[in-house]
């Protein structure tokens, strides 16, 4: 079974849309910017499926070291990307945590050093207009900003 995970994206409205994401902590991205930001997301266990909004939750709070906001979260689709679907769930939200506190994993680093480190999964997370975020983000989850962007341009329509 392909691996799937479960993401929130926060966005706001400033003079522009903006949108929450994370930069991927540990050695192999920390002096990369292009490409090196994800959505806060996770790996759906078995125990969540049917409730793949409480796993992005769940990874949310985990990476960002507070809970994920109240809010209204519409599901955004299913985007497919280095192997792996992620779910998204998007709500507008002024998220602003005190603070950034991942959680960590475990790497041998150097490499064949026998040494193992912790690093944090996240290592910075803050706003960002969409057309910045096209940037940072990974190349796999550029559609999911065009996805919200439609949606909030639908919304507007209905409206």
């Amino acid at each position: 079974m392909p691996v799937r995970s479960a993401a929130l994206l926060l966005y706001r409205r400033r003079a522009t849309v903006e949108v929450w994401i994370a930069h991927m902590g540990g050695p192999f991205w920390a002096r990369k910017d292009e490409g090196a930001w994800s959505l806060p997301k996770g790996i759906v266990e078995s125990d969540d499926l049917g409730d793949e909004l409480a796993a992005a939750r769940r990874e949310f709070a985990e990476e960002m070291g507070s809970p994920a906001p109240d809010a209204d979260y519409v599901p955004l689709g299913e985007f497919r990307g280095s192997g792996k679907t992620i779910v998204v769930f998007a709500a507008e939200s002024e998220f602003e945590p005190d603070a950034i506190d991942s959680n960590t994993f475990e790497l041998e680093w150097p490499p064949r050093s026998g040494r193992m480190q912790e690093f944090p999964e996240i290592d910075d997370a803050r706003w960002f207009s969409v057309d910045d975020a096209r940037l940072k983000l990974t190349k796999a989850q550029r559609p999911i900003l065009d996805a919200l962007l439609g949606r909030l341009e639908e919304d507007a329509e209905i409206h």
